[in-house]
């Protein structure tokens, strides 16, 4: 009887492995996880038909791309960021598709993260952003945006990370690193020169080699090298009169050969114009043409895409090579492997508490405290009796509106909920001032209230209160900070100036908190004891400015792009409109390679505010930077020392800024250059020491004439700086042959 069981029990066992063994054997490699990754993409293509390859490079839906049901290749689900995850649309247009479970988390604007200086808190940013898109069960973020801030009019300033290509470059990989974590992918945009909204679907950009190389390329660079970024998506501009999201120049020579992307290329929306230059110039995903909405055409045309039937009808015809559509499939595919059909992908996170710790301390530490006479800052709970908070900016919603960066956030904070449940509801007066009109991606709506009666009714109330803080700033209604279209003017809009004058007649003890992704004109400034630059601050954003307003946070941010004395001082409006907003046909880059501090400095044109500035409620000490010889090979990491001390009485931080000068160059080169910077937490009389390390050859410039970076020999001063205009301390070292 027991030589029976266990012979049945080991005959289990045989069919049991047969059928194993049976399965491993038919199981297709595409989808087997023991394979290589590159192995099982050559099986999947294999397996596809021409129609299945073809359906795989376009859209199905506004957000989606449809795999290869036949096969078991899931869809491709995308959602628009880059401060968190969009509301849920119709599938074929863009109208709302009024879900309940839709909502997110609304982190600051990439300005306020870029104004941190903290390369830990941008990973935290994209790990958290991250966590919500793979629970929103998204494959794609279509973010981060790392455009540079050439113009303060640009309407999508907000969504980048100012002006200077090393900041941009060092804050946007571990912010990459951090939502890849999660088997989603970062959507790096727009690839390239897309600096202005006004005329973007067609301006074409004349810019040198150089300024291509040193300005507007390398934080895309550092996204693909560094990040190792698995999408990139395409601008709608022309570049050497080719449209960027099928241009041979930037997608194939620059970014896949030069640079070895081996993910896809998508475009915008919409900014696909022809099949030939799409199948043949790097585009691999074709996202928005011939839809309702954005662009022009008829619903529902999806196999009308340029890389859709006229694309299958050519290579029928033998007018364009299968080769150039299997090199798309194989991108595609490999995206998929990394993230929908990585079944090791974690779950993701909604809601979570820490999403809202990382909300709360970007805000916190991106604020830049921009003037305090006097100490006007912080006003602790109990300094004044009564506070009249004004603007209209203190309520309004500003996590919505801007075009493709709304959100619909589960919580978010006014800045008047802030101050009210920080000094209590009993200490605090609200008054309106000025009203715009409701968001608006297409037009200027207008407001419903009278101008005067609002300015009088704040005048009033701001006559009887102890101190005003004054929420003010633009908005993401259009023509302000929106996409589609540029600013008018660096003024702020609705009579703001004229509002502000009105109240510091009446009450010199006034505050004013600005909330914009843009530098603005501010004519009153003089007459301002404190001053705060406070961003669009998502979820937390009341919370935030009252933590810091009252002392309760020392702010630590810093400017990450020049605030302007008057439009005509920024070096994109210096030359006229030839240089902006071009003539309607082209547009030529004339301040090269001298763009933001680099343009205020070479000419000599004082900012009214400079890259890097940023004030602190306590004070810091710096002693002299101090390199580790003297002497250095090309290609030397150069590692530089020094102490810093926090010598007044609160806790602090400081962003700790680097900028290196090359003495005897034989180029134009500017005064000096970002290339090094470190947010120091430091407790109130500590004194550390600090080490920064620097790449030589991040100081090298490009030579347009040998096509090459160029590192010359010769002597190069290193600056050590709280700002780009408050240098702290400097050494000089030698780069030898």
């Amino acid at each position: 009887m027991f030589m029976n069981l266990k012979l049945i029990v080991l005959f289990a066992m045989t069919i049991a492995n047969s059928f194993r063994i049976c399965a491993q054997e038919v199981l297709p490699a595409y989808l087997d996880e023991s394979f290589p990754t590159e192995e099982r993409i050559e099986n999947a293509l294999s397996l596809m038909t021409l129609e299945e390859k073809i359906a795989i490079c376009h859209a199905q839906s506004k957000f989606s791309a449809p795999g290869c049901p036949r096969l078991g290749i899931p869809e491709l689900w995308m959602s628009d960021g880059p401060h968190g995850v969009r509301v849920e649309f119709k599938w074929d247009s863009w109208e709302h598709a009024g879900w309940t479970n839709d909502s997110c988390t609304a982190f600051p604007a990439l300005t306020c993260l870029a104004a941190t200086f903290n390369t830990e808190l941008s990973y935290r940013y994209g790990n958290a952003l991250g966590e919500g898109a793979r629970f929103r069960k998204k494959d794609m973020i279509l973010g981060p945006g790392v455009n540079i801030y050439r113009t303060p009019l640009s309407g999508r300033n907000f969504e980048y990370m100012g002006e200077d290509p090393y900041l941009s470059s060092t804050m946007v990989v571990p912010y990459i690193k951090g939502v890849q974590k999660n088997g989603v992918s970062a959507c790096v945009k727009h690839f390239a020169l897309n600096n202005q909204e006004k005329w973007r679907n067609d301006i074409n950009v004349v810019v040198s080699d150089r300024a291509l190389n040193e300005i507007y390329l390398p934080a895309f660079k550092a996204a693909v090298q560094e990040g190792n970024v698995w999408s990139v998506m395409g601008s709608y501009n022309k570049f050497k009169g080719t449209y960027c999201s099928h241009n041979d120049t930037l997608i194939n020579q620059i970014l896949k050969n030069e640079w070895g992307f081996d993910g896809v290329m998508v475009t915008d929306w919409g900014s696909a114009h022809d099949t030939d230059e799409a199948a043949r110039n790097g585009l691999d995903l074709e996202m928005g043409t011939w839809t309702n909405g954005l662009t022009w055409g008829i619903s529902s045309a999806y196999n009308d895409y340029y890389l859709a039937q006229p694309f299958l009808d050519k290579i029928r015809k033998g007018e364009l090579s299968e080769a150039l559509l299997d090199e798309k499939v194989r991108r595609i595919l490999r995206l998929y492997y990394r993230t929908g059909m990585n079944r090791n992908r974690p779950y993701g996170r909604f809601k979570a508490p820490e999403h809202y710790e990382v909300a709360r301390t970007v805000a916190e530490e991106g604020i830049v405290l921009m003037k305090n006479e006097n100490h006007f800052f912080p006003i602790p709970a109990g300094r004044y009796g009564k506070i009249a908070v004004i603007g209209e900016n203190a309520v309004k919603r500003l996590s919505e509106g801007g075009g493709s960066s709304e959100l619909k956030p589960h919580i978010e904070i006014s800045p008047l909920q802030g101050i009210v449940n920080k000094y209590g509801a009993e200490n605090v007066v609200y008054s309106m001032g000025y009203a715009s009109g409701a968001p608006s991606y297409n037009e200027i709506l207008p407001s419903p209230y009278d101008a005067d009666s609002l300015l009088n009714a704040a005048v009033s109330v701001a006559k009887s209160a102890d101190v005003v803080l004054y929420f003010g700033g633009l908005n993401k209604n259009n023509s302000e900070d929106c996409e589609g279209d540029d600013r008018k003017s660096m003024n702020l809009s609705f009579g703001q100036d004229k509002l502000i004058e009105e109240l510091l007649k009446v009450n010199k003890n006034t505050g004013i908190i600005l909330i914009s992704g843009n530098a603005v004109a501010m004519p009153w400034v003089d007459k301002v004891q404190g001053l705060m630059q406070g961003w669009y601050l998502g979820s937390m954003a009341g919370e935030a400015l009252a933590n810091v307003i009252s002392g309760g946070v020392n702010p630590s941010g810093k400017l990450p792009f020049s605030f302007p004395k008057k439009l005509e001082d920024n070096s994109a409006h210096y030359f006229g409109e030839k240089s902006y907003p071009g003539d309607g046909i082209n547009q030529y880059y004339l301040d090269d390679i001298l763009v933001g501090y680099r343009w205020h400095e070479k000419k000599n044109i004082l900012p009214l505010f400079a890259f890097g500035h940023g004030l602190s409620y306590t004070t810091f000490k710096y002693g002299k930077p101090v390199a580790d010889k003297k002497d250095y090979h090309v290609g030397d990491k150069i590692n530089v020392s020094f102490t810093i001390s926090n010598t007044g009485d609160m806790d602090g931080a400081e962003a700790v800024q680097i900028y290196v000068e090359q003495k005897n160059p034989s180029v134009l080169r500017p005064v000096k250059e970002l290339k090094a910077f470190k947010k120091i937490f430091l407790k109130r009389g500590e004194t550390q020491t600090i080490n920064m390390a620097l790449d030589s050859n991040k100081f090298a410039f490009y030579d347009e004439v040998n096509k090459k970076w160029v590192l010359e020999p010769d002597k190069y001063v290193i600056y050590l700086a709280s700002a780009s205009d408050d240098i702290r301390g400097k050494t000089t070292i030698e780069i030898i042959k």
